[in-house]
């Protein structure tokens, strides 16, 4: 028998669900970079709804999502964006804010929680009366929910307090919220009050919401036109795109409502892996889909020996640091995988082998 692999390494390794892969056989497309596909259109107005923005634009990846909007944001070379130190944009998007667009990044020290102290952002804000010698501070990043803060979510409050920051200094605001609706969930507030402080937020279809492929992002109808067109110079570009966003819509129809059940799992594995001797897991931080965990000395296993250990019982896990992994529960993670897992992770800190099945 073909064992199910429990793949934990991050909530992008979702499959199409069969009512997915129905709706991307009989989707109606045109050409998107006329815009003219339907499903695209559907998509895209659906999402600026959800957001309370004016329009929304589909894109192949949430990488290119946040370049694009840092790009539109910062359309002089040489300008400047104020973004986390621990933030998605500033470390695993390949640098392409400044290799691509000319931009510079001032990065402030995020806190255990994802936010960064408004008195710190206010004061990486350049003086204008040095700009002969400074770059030129033009928008604020900020990500919701923060991924490698263990998924902790931004509250409306913080948002707002950072929007007003922003005009304060004539700034625009941008938010990468590649899991926003788990912040949403997790917080109890409707997605469009979460990012209402926002110029522009991109969210990601495939992680949370379970999507095959793509990103939105979403702004005012000036933002998306400019938009378009760095889509397209950065290759972006699809034609007949309603093939991956009639996907999207059903991840919107049903999956939002199982984000929540993430959620629960992610809290079940996290106190079962605290219960485990030589481990620890910070509960506090485990608000939404992600659970980070160290391997204390005691225990006498790396991250590495450990992820070996449990791919040989098809479990998948991400390595974060020698003494640190990091789990991403999903829609397609059971409540008997969590249980799995934890025995398996179990048996692997206390040196006994294990057979390859399931009770």
């Amino acid at each position: 028998m073909v064992m199910k692999k429990v793949d934990l390494r991050s909530d992008t390794v979702t499959k199409p669900t069969e009512a997915m892969r129905a709706a991307m056989a009989i989707a109606e497309v045109d050409d998107d970079v006329l815009n003219f596909d339907p499903t695209t259109r559907r998509l895209e107005t659906e999402m600026a709804m959800i957001t309370g923005k004016e329009a929304a634009l589909f894109v192949p990846s949430g990488t290119m999502g946040n370049l694009i909007s840092v790009l539109v944001h910062c359309d002089v070379r040489g300008s400047e964006v104020i973004l986390g130190h621990d933030s998605h944009i500033f470390i695993y998007e390949n640098g392409g804010i400044s290799t691509i667009g000319g931009v510079h990044p001032r990065t402030v020290m995020n806190n255990k929680d994802g936010t960064m102290d408004i008195e710190s952002i206010e004061a990486a804000i350049r003086n204008k009366n040095f700009e002969i010698c400074y770059p030129t501070t033009r928008l604020i990043c900020l990500e919701n929910s923060h991924a490698n803060s263990g998924g902790r979510c931004l509250s409306v409050e913080y948002t707002d307090k950072v929007g007003v920051l922003a005009r304060k200094y004539e700034l625009k605001l941008h938010i990468d919220g590649a899991r926003l609706f788990n912040a949403s969930i997790a917080l109890g507030v409707p997605v469009h009050r979460l990012v209402q402080a926002a110029d522009s937020v991109s969210v990601c279809l495939s992680k949370g919401l379970g999507a095959p492929i793509g990103s939105v992002i979403v702004g005012s109808k000036s933002f998306i036109a400019k938009a378009k067109i760095l889509r397209k110079t950065l290759g972006g570009g699809m034609r007949q795109s309603g093939v991956l966003c009639a996907a999207a819509l059903v991840a919107l129809q049903e999956n939002v409502q199982k984000i929540e059940g993430d959620h629960k799992k992610a809290r079940t594995l996290a106190e079962g892996l605290n219960n485990i001797k030589g481990l620890k897991v910070d509960l506090a931080a485990v608000e939404t889909n992600i659970v980070f965990f160290d391997i204390l000395e005691e225990a006498n296993i790396t991250a590495q020996k450990l992820c070996n250990i449990l791919e040989e019982h098809d479990i998948l896990l991400m390595q974060d640091k020698p003494k640190r992994l990091r789990i991403v529960l999903h829609h397609q993670i059971s409540a008997s995988d969590v249980q799995f897992t934890l025995s398996c992770i179990q048996k692997a800190v206390n040196g006994v082998s294990q057979g390859n099945g399931r009770s």
